[in-house]
């Protein structure tokens, strides 16, 4: 095994070349911790590392910060989204300096939801930085070991540097148009030093199949870790809202005659992201999956057993 940048158990499941699997735990609405212990449960044990996910779809939700640390004491080992909407340069790095010094050292970097989609829409954005700009960042923390301004991570003259040794994520969506520009985007996370990419949740195999051929092209796959997005479906409503609603997201329509065939739609919604997941597996470049199941964790350890993804290494 090469050398380790964090030590994280998702960047030794990765680079041991296990298929890794990541989850999704969003924070409550409010400051309920039971609802983090709940969805913990479902989940530890089950997959390598889970994404507490940033006031998603710009809507107030507990800090994903103070989110993963409740997650750590559960047993999970945690993957702290960061977006650049909330913050300048200055809160994001004093956020990356609190998450590594409590214990949080997988960061996904994000540009973050438009305010105008959440409960805040008059709210003032940010925006001083976007994804790949924060992923550079990162890694000039921890590889540099200075801040985005050129200064060193310490404390004065004479101490030690103390950088944050994080394992850097970052996000790609490979059905967006235009689709070639897809893999050049992907290609200036990897140049900006990203670790690991999460893909938008899948549903046409053939268009994600063809953007890893061009990852494929490019040699992309031998520098970043890519797992694949999945986000199994509940109903023949959620379906059509995927697929009406989503950017950048589509659902092709045998999905959908799938599900209004059958009278049990939750249980062919997880046959259907169990097929997909053995079909994933067979794609070269693809090293694991991200399951975002909304809402449903519960079901999470039914699909990763029915995909013979258990027990985890």
């Amino acid at each position: 095994m090469s050398e380790l940048k964090a030590g994280t158990n998702l960047e030794r499941v990765l680079q041991a070349g296990h298929f890794a699997i990541t989850a999704e735990l969003g924070p409550p609405k409010s400051a309920d911790v039971d609802v983090i212990k709940t969805k913990a449960a479902y989940l530890k044990g089950i997959v390598d590392a889970v994404n507490i996910t940033d006031n998603q779809t710009a809507i107030v939700r507990m800090s994903s910060i103070a989110a993963g640390v409740l997650a750590l004491k559960e047993g999970l080992e945690p993957v702290i989204q960061i977006t650049c909407r909330d913050r300048n340069r200055i809160a994001i790095q004093s956020d990356v300096l609190g998450a590594y010094a409590l214990g949080l050292k997988n960061i996904l970097c994000l540009t973050g939801d438009h305010q105008v989609f959440g409960n805040h829409s008059t709210s003032k954005n940010v925006f001083d930085m976007d994804s790949i700009q924060l992923i550079q960042a990162l890694k000039n923390m921890r590889d540099e070991k200075v801040f985005i301004c050129g200064d060193e991570i310490k404390n004065s003259k004479k101490a030690p540097v103390v950088e944050p040794r994080i394992f850097i994520g970052g996000a790609a969506n490979p059905f967006g148009d235009p689709f070639e520009f897809r893999v050049i985007r992907l290609a200036k996370k990897v140049n900006a030093g990203v670790d690991f990419i999460q893909t938008q949740c899948i549903y046409d195999m053939e268009r994600f199949e063809k953007w890893m051929k061009q990852v494929r092209e490019r040699g992309l796959h031998k520098k970043v870790k890519i797992l694949a997005g999945l986000t199994p479906l509940k109903s023949v409503g959620m379906a059509k809202y995927m697929r009406d609603n989503v950017a950048g997201l589509t659902v092709p329509d045998y999905y959908l005659e799938r599900l209004s065939k059958v009278e049990d739609k939750a249980a062919e919604g997880i046959k259907i992201c169990v097929e997909q997941i053995k079909r994933l597996r067979e794609i070269e470049g693809v090293a694991g999956i991200h399951l975002m199941a909304i809402e449903w964790e519960r079901r999470v350890p039914e699909i990763v057993e029915a995909a013979g993804l258990l027990p985890r290494p």
